[in-house]
């Protein structure tokens, strides 16, 4: 009904940029938060940063001054631009996105979807 298609991950050096784009596509009626959670090996999946409809930002400690989140509402896109990555940046990145669907005529509920993650590596 709703999909998430991630692209952008991939390999680079420490100091490096890359920048994850995340395209949300199905039976969509609005779509409030999106944003992008990771997920190290041996590790609980985090949040990293997510941005609301109105384009309020949050951002977890550990990324704030190097990534930026950034959303176009009439494409249903979201992007992490992420600059001076560090060798600990290395995870899996996954996009997720609140959606709103119509469940039937006049009703409307609100459900988490998720990307199917894209890999980011950082080597030192």
């Amino acid at each position: 009904q709703v999909q998430l298609v991630e692209s952008g991950g991939g390999s680079v050096q420490a100091g490096g940029s890359l920048r994850l784009s995340c395209a949300a596509s199905g039976s969509i009626f609005s779509i409030n938060a999106m944003g992008w959670y990771r997920q190290a090996p041996g590790k609980q999946r985090e949040l990293v940063a997510t941005i609301t409809s109105g384009g309020s930002t949050n951002y977890a400690d550990s990324v704030k001054g190097h990534f930026t989140i950034s959303r176009d509402n009439a494409k249903n896109t979201v992007s992490l631009q992420m600059n001076i990555l560090k060798h600990e940046d290395t995870a899996v990145y996954y996009c997720a996105a609140d959606v709103v669907l119509t469940t039937r005529p006049g009703t409307y509920g609100t459900y988490r979807y998720w990307g199917q993650g894209t890999q980011v590596t950082v080597s030192s």
